[in-house]
Order: structure tokens, then C-alpha cells, then sequence
């Protein structure tokens, strides 16, 4: 019986990876486990700051990363499991790519816990609407969005991108054997795909951090941007236009505009 399962290992590793997905979006969908009136609102009640709501802030951030990044990391994870489904047993095999894929849920863990503390301090210097959880002065938002664009044109970001563009090289060069290398290789290309696109997700402060649709925006972006033929102009493109909107923002701010 438990063999017969394993032959469909392939249907059964895209089947977890879209499980894995959906079931993030609607956590995030119905308001990651936060005080919000329901699925597509964007206002929630204040909450007084206690480890149990810096607990429940950093979920929402790490189901919100899962929902996000997981269709864009997919084809890396499936190539991962193709390679080593010729060299190891089927029980091992889904061992392995497991392991490969918790390399990537820890590395958006870390920065989930780093994003729920950013929101913490801004919320406690009033710079994040606590009822919104969106940026509260104008200036500060245009400075990330002049932010997120120009990161779009730094030699880290194309490094990143290139890794993220091309699994098969990342595979061949940085491949490591045993279940102890499948999560050194996970971290490895998880860390790669989150600096492809931590500046976009700070994007996420300026357009709200429930905010459905800039949720969804910036998961078809990361997924274009891996993953079309010129994904790396696509991206620059929208690089120059959030530069453009930062510096527009900004000059309207400070009355220049």
C-alpha cells in the first residue's frame, strides 16, 4: 500500500505545494487569526502589543510569506525532487525534498520575525496605523517605494534574480548530498529568493499588511518576475515606476509638488 502511494510521489509533492498555498492564503484571507471584521477587510481592532499578539503578528507574517513566495519557489522544489528521484528511494526522496523545503520556511521565518518586530516599532512611534496597519505619513511612504525601486536596479538584486531564474545552475553548483545538504541547499536557495524580493514585501507597510489585493499583487509580481522569459526587464520596468511614484509621493509631501 505505502508503495503504491510513493510511485505517485510527483502528484503527490505538486498536491502538498498547492495545499501548502492555499491553505496559507486563507489563513491569510480570513485574517490570520488577528481581530479583523472578515475576509477583504483592511481595518482591524487596536491591539495592545503582548507576546501573545507579537506571536499571532509574526504567524500572520510567516503564513503571509508561505502564501506569497511558495508558487514562485515551486519549480526549484519540483526540480529538486526530479534530480534526486533518480538516485534515491522513494521514502527518501520525499524525506529529502522535505527537508529542502523547510530550508525555505525558516528562512522566511527569520525574516517574518524581523518584519513583525519592524511593525511593532512603527506602530509604537505612530508611523503604523494600528487599526489600518498601513504607514501613517506620506513621506515615509514614498521613501519606500523610491526604496523598492531603486533596489530593483542594485548588483544584489540581479545576483539574487539569477539564482531564482536558474535552478538547474543553482542545483549543479551548489548540490549537496544527504538529508543534512537538503536543508543546506533549501536555506541556501531560500535565502537567495528572499533577497530577490524583501524590499517588495516592506511595499506591503505602504499599501497595508492585510491588504488583499497588494497581497496578491506582489505574489503575481515575485512569480512574473522568476519566471517570464524577460522577467528580469519586467522587473526593472516596475522597478522605474515605483521610483517614479516614490519621487512623486515625496515631492507632494514636502508641498513641491
Amino acid at each position: 500500500m505505502i508503495e503504491a502511494v510513493l510511485k505517485r510521489d510527483r502528484l503527490i509533492l505538486v498536491g502538498a505545494l498547492v495545499l501548502l498555498t492555499l491553505i496559507a492564503a486563507l489563513y491569510t484571507a480570513f485574517g490570520a487569526g488577528l481581530p479583523m471584521p472578515g475576509i477583504g477587510a483592511t481595518a482591524m481592532q487596536p491591539a495592545q502589543w503582548t507576546p501573545a499578539y507579537f506571536g499571532l503578528v509574526f504567524l500572520m507574517w510567516w503564513v503571509m510569506m508561505v502564501a506569497m513566495m511558495t508558487p514562485s519557489a515551486s519549480p526549484m522544489i519540483l526540480l529538486y525532487a526530479a534530480v534526486k528521484r533518480k538516485s534515491e528511494p522513494r521514502r527518501e526522496l520525499v524525506l529529502l525534498t522535505a527537508l529542502f523545503l523547510a530550508g525555505y520556511l525558516l528562512v522566511w521565518g527569520v525574516f517574518s520575525l524581523i518584519a513583525a518586530g519592524l511593525q511593532w516599532a512603527l506602530e509604537l512611534r505612530g508611523l503604523v496605523s494600528a487599526s489600518m496597519m498601513t504607514l501613517t505619513s506620506a513621506a515615509l511612504g514614498g521613501a519606500i517605494l523610491l526604496a523598492a525601486g531603486l533596489y530593483q536596479f542594485t548588483p544584489l538584486k540581479r545576483a539574487c534574480l539569477h539564482h531564482c531564474r536558474s535552478p538547474v545552475e543553482y542545483l549543479s553548483r551548489h548540490h549537496r548530498p544527504g538529508r543534512a545538504g537538503a536543508l543546506r541547499m533549501g536555506l541556501g536557495h531560500g535565502t537567495y529568493c528572499l533577497g530577490c524580493c524583501w524590499f517588495l514585501m516592506a511595499l506591503l507597510f505602504f499599501g497595508g499588511i492585510m491588504n488583499l489585493y497588494w497581497i496578491l499583487g506582489l505574489a503575481l509580481f515575485v512569480l512574473g518576475e522568476k519566471a517570464l522569459p524577460r522577467g528580469d526587464l519586467f522587473g526593472r520596468a516596475v522597478g522605474a515606476g515605483l521610483v517614479l511614484w516614490g519621487l512623486l509621493l515625496m515631492g507632494s509631501a514636502a508641498g513641491i509638488l
